[in-house]
Formats: structure tokens, C-alpha cells, sequence
């Protein structure tokens, strides 16, 4: 755990005053399930020679390849500074020298929600559980597929606030291509502040913007909370192959100079931004994510970073990215074992699919998915409900399907139990031969939390399901945005704070032209 998250915080700014303490009565009170923690053992598919194979592979590709810094000279002077090979904006870096630069980044950190019990420890045996990132455009049952706006944008964050298995309010849960690209970062950010009290992710579109997410949430928690501990994540891509742009390095250097957390990932489309093979791709990504963590602790010593991994093959009839995959799944199970050997948290998985609908096609590629994350030992989900058609949608009916089934892995993860209780010999001997366990002693003290159950499927008869409108479970989900939506209450927040922040906003957003570019 990393020194910040181990000391005693800071006091967080001033968190309420009477109207908050009143908003706080009056708040409507709901469940949310604490951060997965693993009682299962990892499934790990690669050997130890492979792993060797593959560090040793990754380590030759950084000496005598390279990765290139493109539009950043600040940046090759600093690999210069600690011994690497800078020609043009290639650099080389000797076997070794990533790996002891690594070796600063924390294993596990904290990182605060501003209600601090819903604060999520990332790396360990935990999994927290963040929605879609990215998607240009939603869709629902109602309206169909649509640019996303930034009421669209609220209402996700809305929905996942309410979500019971969800541990996180994400980043970009969708594009609001209603408000100026320059400006929209601050929309956001502020929905995530408001509407919901879960931690949630900064803005890395552009440097400047990764700095007004430190000030807005200097203004939310306090400066001395946010200077001593962790309070954001970001996501930081690389534009594989072995390429570091400058937006992204720059939003990097925000984030890490300030210790807030970056997810180092490279965007790998196997057969396009990397080779077919497994072995090939796994040694590419972990060749580029040693240079991108090795980069942020040369920034500052100790910053927290998640090993991140985004993968996918191709069709290579139509060229179109697959999910749910074979190889998927076994790139996604190898970087785990390379990210505990290089002792970071791990970042991937996610409710990814193709389809075009909340189909069975959906259902089939995102339960693959999310269960190899599960078992691959991922430490932070991103994407983990409402993605649709390779990222391009984020979809409400999608979004409250998978949420649901994130509770499978919430009980899954729990393993067996061994007690006296779970051994049900009692029960057994209760009922004996011929007999049924319905009405028993052991029954009736346990039925109520001995299955999970989901919150949206149809378990009725034929008969009731047919008299009550025959609906499938899209229908369903709709059904359950609905309820999701009608019954949300803000969490309570000082109107100081809040006015503190609709200032800053108003003031940023004055002090430049809007820019749809």
C-alpha cells in the first residue's frame, strides 16, 4: 500500500453544514456491495518458461526497438536523465532499467470517494467494478441509437450510483456531443461530484483538462486531502504499437506529479495494433506498459498505476474488432500473471460484445468476458456494464443487465464455505431418506441469503409470464432503468461545495470560445 494510503488522512474540506446535515437525514438510503475481495485462487493459464519467455522478450524489445515520445521533448529529456538512449523520439531503454523504475509504484492504494464508505482499494486480491467508458453514442429501447448528450451522461451516473454491484461512478460513461469538446470535461466531472457519491475518474483529453480535475476536486475534498491522498483515476492509452502521444503523456504527468492514479493501457486490436499470436501480443503489452509505468516514476516515485490491458482480436474478413474470443481470454489470463509479477494492480476485461443489441450475442460475449476477468485476477474493471457494438454505444438496458450480473461475481468470488452451518449436516439428518428440505430448520434459517438472485430476470411461471405482457429481458431492463431513475435521490453535498464548484465551471467555461473540435 502506498505511503499516502497508509497514513492518517488529511481533514477533507468543510463537509457540511446544517442544510447538509439536514439533506443527509433526509437521503434516500440504499445498498451497495463492498469491493470484491478474491477468496478463490487466480486461473492461471501460462507457465513459468512462458512468463520467463515473455519478460525476456519484452525486455529486448525496449533495448533494441524501442518505444517512441512523440511531441515531447520534456519527456525524452527525462529518460535521458535516468539513462536511457534518445535518438529523434525514439527511445531506447537497457534491459532492466524499466523494470527497476517500476518498482516504486505501489502494489495496492486507496482511492477516496468523497462519502469515505464507499472508498475502493485497488490491486491485491480486489476487484472494483467501473461502468463503460468512451461510447459516441447510446441507445435504449425507446429512442434507438442516438449521439449521446449530457443528459444522457447524467443519467448513467444516475444509474450507476443506484446500482448495487457497481463500486464506481467511471469516467466518460458516454460522449455528451451536446456541449463544446473544450468544455464538456467540466460537465462531467461535475455529474459525477453531484449526482452520485462513489470515486470516479478524471478528464485526460487534454493536459489542461486533467489539471481542472485536480483543482474541482481540491474544491471537493479540500487541497490538503487531495495533496495526500488519492481521490482519482485516469485512463491513460497508448497508441500501440509502442507509441506515447503527447495528450496522453501530458495528462500522465498531471496525474502523477499530483499522486492521483493512471491506468497505463495499451489499446490493442490483435492482428492490427499487434501481432496475431498471444505470445507476440502479451510481450508487446507488457513492453509497452513498462515504459508507461517506468514513465510515471520517473515523474514521481511512488505515483499509483494500474497495469491496464485492452485486447481484441479482428475479423479478418470484415476487419471489424471481435470480443468474447478465445485468445481474448487468454491474453486477458497472461497479463494478469505478468502484472503479479511486476507487483502493480490490474486493469482489464469488462462487459465487452459486438452486438449491436442487448441480444444473445451480447449476453454470450460479455459473460465470457467478465468471468475470465474475474478469474484472470483483475483488480479494476473498467467497461464492467453497458457496453455495445464495440464500444461505440453505451446502452441504458444493456447497463442495468449487466450491472445485475455483477453480483454473480460478487458471489462467485466468495468461494465455499466451510463452516459448521454450510456443512448442512443438521438438514441432512432432518430430512433422511425420502423426505425434502423446504420446510426444515436449516432452510428456513438460511434461505433468505443462500442464493443470489437477480434483480431483473423473469422467474415466474409461463402462465404469469404470459398474462403479464410475455416481455424478454430487454423490456425488462427497461422496466428496471425506470425504477432506477424514479426513485433516485442525490447524495447530500454542502451547498458551499457546491456552489464552490458551479463557480469554478462558470468561470472556466467563460474564459475560452466553446470548440465542437
Amino acid at each position: 500500500m502506498s505511503d499516502a494510503a497508509q497514513k492518517a488522512p488529511a481533514r477533507r474540506g468543510r463537509g457540511g453544514g446544517g442544510a447538509a446535515r439536514r439533506a443527509e437525514r433526509s437521503a434516500v438510503s440504499f445498498e451497495t456491495a463492498k469491493t470484491i475481495e478474491r477468496k478463490i485462487p487466480n486461473l492461471e493459464m501460462l507457465s513459468e518458461e512462458a512468463l520467463d519467455i515473455i519478460e525476456a522478450n519484452a525486455e529486448t524489445v525496449l533495448e533494441e526497438i524501442g518505444v517512441a515520445f512523440v511531441d515531447n521533448p520534456e519527456a525524452l529529456e527525462r529518460w535521458k536523465s535516468v539513462g536511457a538512449e534518445v535518438t529523434g523520439e525514439r527511445v531506447r531503454i537497457p534491459k532492466g532499467l524499466a523494470r527497476k523504475l517500476c518498482a516504486t509504484a505501489p502494489s495496492t492504494f486507496v482511492q477516496h470517494a468523497r462519502n469515505p464508505e464507499r472508498n475502493v482499494t485497488i490491486g491485491g486480491d480486489n476487484l472494483v467494478l467501473a461502468p463503460v467508458y468512451g461510447p459516441p453514442f447510446v441507445r435504449d429501447a425507446e429512442g434507438g441509437r442516438r449521439y449521446a448528450t449530457i443528459a444522457d451522461f447524467e443519467k448513467f451516473v444516475k444509474l450507476a450510483y443506484m446500482s448495487k454491484w457497481l463500486h464506481h461512478s467511471g469516467g466518460t460513461v458516454c460522449e455528451p456531443t451536446d456541449v463544446p469538446v473544450n468544455k464538456r470535461h467540466l460537465d462531467m466531472l461535475m455529474a459525477h461530484m453531484t449526482l452520485s457519491d462513489k470515486p470516479f475518474m478524471g478528464s485526460v483529453t487534454e493536459p489542461s483538462r486533467a489539471k481542472d480535475s485536480i483543482e474541482m476536486c481540491e474544491i471537493l475534498f479540500g487541497k490538503e486531502f487531495v495533496a495526500d491522498n488519492t481521490v482519482m483515476t485516469s485512463l491513460i492509452n497508448i497508441n500501440s504499437p509502442l507509441t506515447f502521444d503527447q495528450t496522453m503523456m501530458g495528462a500522465l504527468e498531471v496525474y502523477a506529479a499530483h499522486n492521483q492514479a493512471a491506468i497505463i493501457s495499451p489499446f490493442i486490436v490483435g492482428g492490427a495494433m499487434a501481432p496475431v499470436s498471444v505470445m507476440g501480443t502479451l510481450t508487446q503489452v507488457l513492453a509497452e506498459v513498462l515504459a508507461g509505468i517506468a514513465y510515471s516514476q520517473i515523474i514521481r516515485p511512488g505515483a499509483p498505476v494500474i497495469m491496464g490491458t485492452f485486447v481484441t482480436s479482428i475479423d479478418m474478413n470484415s476487419g471489424a474488432p471481435t470480443f468474447g474470443t478465445p485468445e481474448a481470454a487468454q491474453i486477458t489470463n497472461g497479463a494478469g500473471q505478468l502484472a503479479r509479477r511486476l507487483g502493480v494492480p490490474y486493469r482489464s476485461a469488462g462487459s465487452f460484445c459486438g452486438s449491436k443489441l442487448p441480444d444473445a450475442q451480447a449476453a454470450y460475449e460479455t459473460s465470457n468476458s467478465l468471468n475470465m476477468g474475474l478469474l484472470s485476477g483483475v483488480n479494476f474493471m473498467l467497461h464492467s456494464c453497458g457496453w455495445l457494438e464495440g464500444g461505440l454505444v453505451a446502452d441504458f438496458e444493456k447497463f442495468v443487465l449487466d450491472a445485475d450480473q455483477l453480483g454473480t461475481l460478487h458471489h462467485i468470488a466468495k468461494g465455499v464455505e466451510i463452516d459448521e452451518n454450510a456443512q448442512a449436516m443438521d438438514a441432512i439428518r432432518e430430512v433422511g431418506p425420502g423426505g425434502h428440505y423446504l420446510g426444515c430448520a436449516h432452510t428456513q434459517a438460511n434461505f433468505k441469503t443462500a442464493f443470489w438472485r437477480s434483480e431483473v430476470f423473469d422467474y415466474k411461471p409461463f402462465e404469469t409470464w404470459e398474462e403479464e405482457g410475455a416481455r424478454d429481458s430487454q423490456t425488462l431492463a427497461s422496466g428496471r432503468v425506470a425504477k432506477l431513475i424514479e426513485t433516485y435521490v442525490a447524495p447530500p453535498l454542502d451547498p458551499e461545495i457546491r456552489a464552490k464548484l458551479e463557480a469554478y465551471v462558470a468561470e472556466k467555461k467563460a474564459a475560452e470560445p466553446d470548440s465542437f473540435m
